[in-house]
């Protein structure tokens, strides 16, 4: 009797996570981490949805910013996702120098729960301004959570790469990034089930619950990540000093860093394009909300789920097997070639499906292969200019690309995926030049992979 091979690979995957459970203590705390993360930040992005899809200007921004509109003759609802997409990006810029101020003081034991601390402390404010029914709550809890998103996922992978090296990264980040992936198809059901009995204002709560797990295990992984800091000769929990602007000058400076900005600026715009014509496709598409929903739904169950078959399946055999080069650049090709079809065929289901491969391909694939790269440089690129790279970059290609897809959206869907596909050749760059880069790090001095991060003492 034959065997299923999907079944064989699937049960020799989970049975590869289960020893690596059991060698490495830091993995369990480390997917309940991102799993707690993601699922947080799932359990807010439908109320965030809501509030960029408003046609209800009123309900969203403040009075003041509608009466200077009504005098200047504009229709603030008519830039409503351009509008929020521009404060989300001022805002990233102005909270750098504030993040690099708290990286350069203090030690890690203090600005980590620091910034969790107040995330959890803003969900309580904006728990008060939802119940309260404050105006402009709306943009303010937009540009927040894009902010909150950025920041927080930000933090949690350059903990990760203080926790595990190099070849520890490569057998575990797979396990970890489908942590998170469960985590985000956990959230969406809590909020769908939970939004009518208790209302938006206490989800806020909800999603508060999770970041407190957030803390326990920041505090759990916290003996193994001062392990490696001895290891390397780094005095345990000491601030790492230097400028508050220090990002900024690293990225300039460093041709891996410059490479990895050029490719998140590139991988924002096709992002950003897809998102904001595929929401011009189906409003014209679909006739009702409920249509409309049941659409997205439906898009976001494939997304996850592609992307945590790939997680367990491909991730960690093609980053040992091959490194880097085939997860940044086969979903650049991927994406290209969608771009091509797009432009010829703007079909729904077409967009659908190129979404599908792009978010998938990004959470399995390029993100993990981007993350293993900051295990092999040092805390200050790895905490600053991380942080400059996935949020001021990332914020600064959102802001770009969202008023270009206005502009090019008056010609048409076949122009802006022409448009997009120029842009996707622009990540395919970005990503040649990452690997390229790459092989100037020093490598990990362990001749063979570890199981688990060295034991804490």
């Amino acid at each position: 009797m034959s065997s299923d091979p999907g079944a064989v690979a699937s049960a020799g995957s989970m049975g590869r996570l289960r020893r690596e459970l059991a060698a490495s203590p830091p993995l369990w705390w480390a997917m309940l981490y991102f799993f707690s993360l993601l699922c947080g930040y799932y359990v807010l992005r439908p109320v965030r949805d809501a509030m960029g899809a408003s046609t209800d200007a009123a309900s969203v921004f403040p009075r003041g910013l509608i009466a200077l509109g009504e005098r200047m003759g504009i229709e603030v609802g008519d830039f409503m996702l351009q509008l929020l997409f521009t404060a989300t990006f001022i805002v990233m810029v102005l909270l750098q120098p504030l993040y690099g101020a708290l990286v350069s003081r203090f030690p890690r034991r203090v600005f980590l729960p620091a910034v969790y601390l107040v995330f959890i402390a803003c969900l309580l404010g904006f728990w008060w301004a939802f119940d309260s029914g404050m105006a402009g709550r709306g943009a303010a809890f937009f540009v927040w959570v894009a902010v909150f998103n950025l920041f927080a996922v930000t933090v949690f992978w350059s903990f990760m790469a203080d926790v595990f090296d190099n070849a520890q990264a490569k057998q575990v980040y797979g396990y970890i990034a489908a942590g998170g992936t469960v985590g985000a198809l956990v959230g969406p059901a809590i909020t769908r089930f939970l939004v009518e009995p208790v209302g938006v204002a206490n989800l806020l709560l909800v999603s508060a619950g999770f970041l407190g797990v957030c803390l326990l295990c920041i505090l759990k992984l916290r003996p193994w990540a001062l392990a490696r800091e001895r290891q390397g000769g780094a005095t345990a929990g000491q601030a790492m000093g230097g400028s508050v602007l220090a990002g900024l000058r690293l990225v300039w400076q460093r041709p891996l860093l410059r490479a990895l900005a050029i490719l998140m600026f590139f991988g924002v715009g096709v992002g950003t394009l897809l998102y904001n014509e595929q929401a011009r496709i189906v409003r014209a598409a679909y006739a009702t909300p409920e249509e409309r929903a049941a659409f997205y739904s439906t898009l976001d169950w494939a997304i996850n789920g592609l992307t945590i078959a790939i997680q367990l399946l491909l991730t960690r055999f093609l980053l040992q097997r091959y490194g880097i080069a085939p997860l940044l650049l086969l979903p650049a090709f991927a994406i290209m070639l969608g771009f091509a079809a797009l432009s010829a065929s703007p079909l729904p289901m077409l967009v659908a499906i190129v979404q599908i491969v792009t978010r998938a391909s990004e959470f399995s694939l390029a993100k993990p292969a981007r993350e293993t790269l900051y295990t092999r440089v040092d805390r200050e690129q790895r905490y600053k200019a991380k942080a400059v790279i996935d949020t001021a970059v990332y914020r600064g290609g959102d802001l770009t690309f969202v008023w270009l897809h206005k502009a090019l959206a008056v010609l048409g869907s076949g122009m802006v995926f022409l448009a997009g596909l120029g842009i996707a050749l622009g990540m395919t760059y970005g990503a040649w030049r990452v690997v390229r880069a790459e092989r100037t790090l020093p490598q990990d001095p362990s001749a063979e992979p570890a199981h688990a991060p060295s034991k804490p003492t």
